[in-house]
C-alpha cells in the first residue's frame, strides 16, 4: 500500500463532500433531529489560530456520530460580521468594512473547509446580509412596540482620539485600548432594551435546561437577584433624602457613613451649599477616566471625597453621619447611594480605615479591630437598640416592620442586572429602523420597507462630535414620517454586535425565508437547539441576551419553546507553549494552515481532541502533534493486516465491544481524549495479534471516522467496502460482551503482592490454587509454611495467609 499522504487524501474527500453536499440537512419528520450549534465566529481580519478549531471539531465529532446513528443532524455555521472587531480592523487598515468582511469570510471559510467540518454550508448566514438583518430590525421593532425598547440618557466611555464610544472592555487603565488616549465619560441619548423585565424568568427557567453548573452560576450572579429593603436617609437640614437598597436592614444601626456616586444629582442641587465643590469636581474628572469595571474592582485603592456641608441622618439611631462621593458607587446601578456598614463589609471597612471613620459591630463574633466580620448570615444582634439579642433572620423582619411603620422603607426585590444599552454611534452595524417626527415622536419604519439598509459610503470613520457617521449623510437622514407624512429624520445610531447573534440559531432552521425569520414548521421541528457549545467568555452576556430575545419571541408566539438551548457546554482554550493565551502581540500564535500543510487536517483534528480535558485550557505541543500523526500512520499501515474473515475474532471480541461502548459514551460526554486513547489501545491489540478481520477493521474505521474523517473514508474505499462511511451505521455493542472473560488476578501472601496470573473471571478457588502451585514466584513464599486460610475476592484479589 502507498505511504500515507494526508494532503492528497484530504483534498480529494473535501471535493467529494462539496460536490455531493453530503451533509446537507433537510426536515425529515420521520427522523429524530439533533441540532448542534457552535458560536458565531466574527471575521475581524485575524484569521483562525489553532485554538479556534477545537470547539468546532468537538461538535463535528458528535454530529458525525449522530448522523451514523440515524439522526437528522443540523450543524450549521455563519458569521457575526457586524460590530467593533471588524470595524476597528477596517479603520486601522483603511479598508471598507464590507470589503474586510467579504475577504475575511472567504479566508475563514477556506480554512474551515480544509479542516473537514461537516457544516451544512447551504444554511450559511451572515449578520451583514440585508436579508438577515431585515429580521434583526423586525425583532427590534417588536420590542419597541411592546415598550421594551426606549431612549434614555446614559454615560458612555468616549475616546477623543478615536472619536468613538467604547465598550467597558476596551478601556484599560483609564485609556483607550486601541490608541492609548485618555478616556472620558459623555452623556448620550441611547436606545435601551428592558431586559430587566425578564430578570426573574432568566433565573427561574434555568431549572429546565442542561447547562454546566458554572454556566448557570454565571447567569444567576450577573442577574444578581436579591431580597431586601429600600429605605430613606434624610439629608440633614434639607427637604431631600437619599434612597438606598440593602439586603441587610438588620445592620442599620451599624451604618456610620454614606457614599453616593460622583454623578449623583444631589451634588448639582446643593452645589452652593457644599464647601469643597472644587475638590469634588477634580475627583469627578479623575473618575470620568475610568470604566465601570475599573471603578468596581474590589482590590483597588479606596478613594473618595467627603461632602462638606451635607450630612445624612441614620433612621435607626437618629445620628448625623457623613456623606462621601466615591468611584465604587455607580449611578447606573441601584439608587446611586449606599449605606456603609464598615463593621461587616470588607470594602466599607477599608474605606472607613482610610478616612478614619467610626466602625460599629452589630452582629456578635469576630474581631473588628483586625478586619470586618463578614460571616453574618447567622448570629446574634448587638449594639442595635431594639434588635439586641435577636437572631439575624428575626432582626431583618423586625427592622423591615419598623421601617414600614415609620413610612421610610419597604421590602423590595432588586437586581444587579441593568437594561441593555443598545445604541452604537458607529457605522458598521444594523441601522435602527425608527424615524423621529416632531409631531408623532418615534415611529417604526413600515414593515414592508424593511430592511433599512446601511448606505454605501466612502467615509465610515466616527465623527468628531460623537454622533454616528450616518448622521452626516443627508440622503439617509432626511425622510418623511410614516404616520403623518411630514418631514422627519431617521435614527442614525446602529445596533451593537450582540444584536445579530441574539437570534441567529433560529435563522439557521430556515435561512432563505423572506416571509418570516423562520417558518413555523422549521422552528417546531428544530428548536430548541439540542446542544450549544462555546467559550466561557460568552456564557454570560451573549447567553443572557439570546435567552432574553428568545423569551420575548416566545411571548409573541413566534417560537415554540421558552428556552433557546436545551444543553450548553463550554471549552477550555488552547494556549501557546508559553502557557499564555494565543495572540499576535505575544508571538505565540500557531496557524492551523501550517499544521495542515505539514501534518494533515486529520492530525490537527485528532490532536485538538487528544490534547487534554475539553473543558480545561491546555498548552500547545508540537511533539503532541507529531505523536498523533504517527498514530494515524499506524492506522494506515494496519489496513495491510486485514484478513478475509468476518465477524469479531474470539481474541478481540471483548476489546471490540468495550471500545464501541467507551468511544460512543465518551464522545457524548465530551471526553474525546479518553475516547481516542481507547482507539489507540485497540490499535495496539490489532498489531499484537498480527491480523484483524474485515468486520473488526470496518468497525474501527467507523469509530475513528468522526475524529479523522479523511483517512478513514480513504481506507474504507481502498479496502473496497460498500459506499462511504457516512452512508453506514454506528456500530452497536452487547453489554455482556464488554466484560472481560479473563482478568489479571493479583496473588498475595500475607497481604503482600507476590505474583499476577491470567485466569478466567469465573475461576474457582481450587482452579486458582492449581495455578498458584505452578507459580515459582509464589511457591518460594509458601515453602516450609502452613496455609492458615485463603481469602478470595472474586475478580479482585487472592490472598494466602500462612504461618
Amino acid at each position: 500500500m502507498d505511504t500515507y499522504n494526508p494532503n492528497a487524501i484530504e483534498k480529494k474527500w473535501q471535493k467529494i463532500w462539496e460536490e455531493e453536499k453530503t451533509f446537507k440537512t433537510e426536515i425529515d419528520q420521520e427522523k429524530e433531529k439533533f441540532y448542534a450549534l457552535i458560536e458565531f465566529p466574527y471575521p475581524s481580519g485575524q484569521g483562525l489560530h489553532v485554538g479556534h478549531p477545537r470547539p468546532y471539531t468537538a461538535l463535528d465529532i458528535v454530529s458525525r456520530k449522530r448522523r451514523l446513528q440515524g439522526y437528522n443532524v443540523l450543524y450549521p455555521i455563519g458569521w457575526d460580521a457586524f460590530g467593533l472587531p471588524t470595524e476597528n480592523y477596517a479603520i486601522k487598515n483603511k479598508v471598507h468594512p464590507s470589503i474586510v468582511t467579504a475577504e475575511n469570510i472567504a479566508h475563514f471559510k477556506e480554512q474551515m473547509k480544509s479542516i473537514g467540518f461537516s457544516f451544512d454550508w447551504d444554511r450559511e448566514i451572515n449578520t451583514t446580509d440585508p436579508k438577515y438583518y431585515k429580521w434583526t430590525q423586525w425583532i427590534f421593532q417588536k420590542l419597541f412596540e411592546k415598550g421594551l425598547a426606549y431612549k434614555a440618557e446614559m454615560p458612555i466611555n468616549w475616546c477623543p482620539s478615536c472619536k468613538c464610544g467604547l465598550a467597558n472592555e476596551e478601556v484599560v487603565g483609564g485609556v483607550c485600548e486601541r490608541c492609548g488616549a485618555e478616556v472620558v465619560h459623555k452623556i448620550k441619548s441611547q436606545w435601551m432594551l428592558k431586559i430587566t423585565k425578564y430578570a426573574d424568568r432568566l433565573i427561574d427557567d434555568l431549572k429546565d435546561v442542561d447547562y454546566l453548573d458554572k454556566i448557570k452560576a454565571q447567569q444567576i450572579n450577573w442577574i444578581g437577584r436579591s431580597y431586601g429593603c429600600e429605605l430613606e436617609f434624610q439629608v440633614a437640614d434639607t427637604e431631600d433624602s437619599l434612597t438606598v437598597y440593602t439586603t441587610r436592614p438588620d445592620t442599620l444601626f451599624g451604618a456610620t457613613y454614606m457614599v453616593i456616586a460622583v454623578e449623583h444629582p444631589l451634588l448639582d442641587k446643593y452645589h452652593d451649599q457644599i464647601g469643597n465643590m472644587e475638590e469634588i469636581h477634580r475627583y469627578q474628572k479623575e473618575v470620568s477616566k475610568k470604566s465601570e469595571f475599573e471603578r468596581t474592582e474590589l482590590n483597588k485603592d479606596k478613594t473618595g471625597v467627603r461632602i462638606e456641608g451635607l450630612e445624612a441622618v441614620n433612621p435607626a439611631t437618629g445620628k448625623k453621619i457623613p456623606i462621601y462621593v466615591s468611584d465604587y458607587v455607580l449611578m447606573s446601578y441601584g439608587t446611586g447611594a449606599i449605606m456603609a456598614v464598615p463593621g461587616h463589609d470588607t470594602r466599607d471597612y477599608e474605606f472607613a480605615k482610610k478616612f478614619d471613620l467610626p466602625i460599629v459591630q452589630v452582629v456578635a463574633g469576630g474581631d473588628i479591630s483586625e478586619e470586618a466580620y463578614t460571616d453574618t448570615e447567622t448570629g446574634t444582634m448587638m449594639n442595635s437598640g431594639f434588635l439586641d439579642g435577636l437572631s439575624v433572620e428575626d432582626a431583618k423582619i423586625k427592622m423591615r416592620e419598623y421601617l414600614e411603620e415609620k413610612g421610610i422603607g419597604q421590602a423590595k426585590k432588586n437586581y444587579k442586572l441593568r437594561d441593555w444599552v443598545f445604541s452604537r454611534q458607529r457605522y458598521w452595524g444594523e441601522p435602527i429602523p425608527l424615524i423621529y417626527c416632531d409631531e408623532c415622536g418615534w415611529v417604526p419604519v413600515p414593515e414592508e420597507e424593511l430592511p433599512v439598509e446601511l448606505p454605501d459610503v466612502e467615509n465610515y470613520e466616527p465623527s468628531d462630535d460623537g454622533e454616528s457617521p450616518l448622521s452626516k449623510i443627508d440622503s439617509f437622514v432626511n425622510t418623511t414620517c410614516p404616520a403623518c407624512g411630514k418631514k422627519a429624520k431617521r435614527e442614525t445610531d446602529t445596533m451593537p454586535q450582540w444584536a445579530g447573534s441574539s437570534w441567529y440559531f433560529l435563522r439557521y432552521t430556515d435561512p432563505d425565508n423572506d416571509k418570516a425569520l423562520a417558518s413555523e414548521e422549521a422552528l417546531d421541528y428544530y428548536t430548541p437547539v439540542d446542544w450549544y457549545n462555546g467559550g466561557m467568555e460568552h456564557t454570560t452576556l451573549h447567553l443572557l441576551y439570546s435567552r432574553f430575545w428568545h423569551k420575548f419571541l416566545y411571548d409573541l408566539g413566534v417560537v415554540p419553546t421558552k428556552e433557546p438551548y436545551r444543553k450548553r457546554t463550554s471549552h477550555g482554550m488552547i494556549l501557546g507553549n508559553n502557557m499564555e493565551k494565543m495572540s499576535k502581540s505575544r508571538g505565540n500564535v500557531v496557524n492551523p494552515d501550517d499544521i495542515i500543510n505539514d501534518y494533515g487536517a486529520d492530525t490537527l483534528r485528532t490532536y485538538e481532541m487528544f490534547i487534554g480535558d475539553f473543558e480545561k485550557s491546555v498548552p500547545w505541543s508540537e511533539n503532541g502533534v507529531k505523536g498523533c500523526r504517527k498514530f494515524l500512520e499506524r492506522v494506515w499501515n494496519a489496513s495491510a493486516n486485514v484478513n478475509k474473515e468476518k465477524g469479531y475474532s474470539a481474541d478481540l471480541e471483548t476489546a471490540m465491544h468495550k471500545t464501541i461502548k467507551k468511544v460512543g459514551q465518551d464522545f457524548e460526554n465530551l471526553k474525546f481524549n479518553t475516547a481516542i486513547a481507547q482507539l489507540m489501545t485497540l490499535l495496539n491489540d490489532f498489531n499484537k495479534k498480527g491480523s484483524v478481520t474485515e468486520d473488526e477493521f470496518r468497525t474501527y474505521l467507523i469509530l475513528l471516522n468522526p475524529v479523522a474523517p479523511h483517512i478513514t473514508e480513504e481506507l474504507w474505499q481502498l479496502k473496497g467496502y460498500q459506499g462511504k462511511i457516512s452512508d453506514t451505521q454506528w456500530p452497536l455493542y452487547e453489554e455482556e460482551k464488554t466484560v472481560d472473560n479473563e482478568i489479571d488476578l493479583p496473588i498475595q501472601v500475607n497481604g503482600k503482592l507476590r505474583s499476577t496470573i491470567r485466569i478466567s473471571v469465573e475461576a474457582s478457588e481450587d482452579e486458582i490454587m492449581e495455578r498458584v502451585n505452578k507459580d515459582e514466584a509464589v511457591l518460594k513464599h509458601l515453602e516450609g509454611k502452613n496455609i492458615v486460610k485463603k481469602i478470595y475476592i472474586k475478580g479482585k484479589i487472592f490472598n494466602i495467609v500462612v504461618k
